[in-house]
């Protein structure tokens, strides 16, 4: 009897033992994990700040070339209202003198389709 009840103990001790080690590593396992995803944390953040950089490199880069275009173009449309100012005026005389000629200057004459009446 006392060797079933050695054999027992010694059992119950090994199961105590076997929990002791499966506790120890899934707390391992744990921490483990715990490190894995700190550790990624790290790594999406320090991508997102390089992405984030770039990013901004970017448009720092498109806002330049675009402040660029819309100089170009504020500097062109000066130049073609220039242009048509310039068109306008020394083509205006002529234009009021041609109206003034078509409109005062009336030539009086009888329609091809007029027919006189027959008495």
């Amino acid at each position: 009897m006392a060797s079933q009840s050695e054999g027992i103990r010694k059992l119950m001790q090994a199961e105590r033992q076997a929990e002791e080690v499966v506790s120890s590593a899934k707390r391992k396992k744990a921490q483990r994990i715990k490190e894995a995803k700190e550790e990624a944390k790290k790594e999406v953040e320090t991508y997102k700040q390089e992405r984030e950089h770039l990013f901004q490199e970017q448009m720092k880069k498109n806002a330049g070339s675009k402040d660029d275009f819309a100089a170009k173009m504020r500097v062109d449309t000066e130049k073609r209202l220039q242009k048509i100012t310039s068109q306008v005026s020394t083509s205006k005389e002529m234009v009021i003198d041609r109206l003034l000629e078509l409109v005062c200057d009336i030539k009086p004459e009888v329609h091809q389709n007029y027919r006189p009446k027959v008495q």
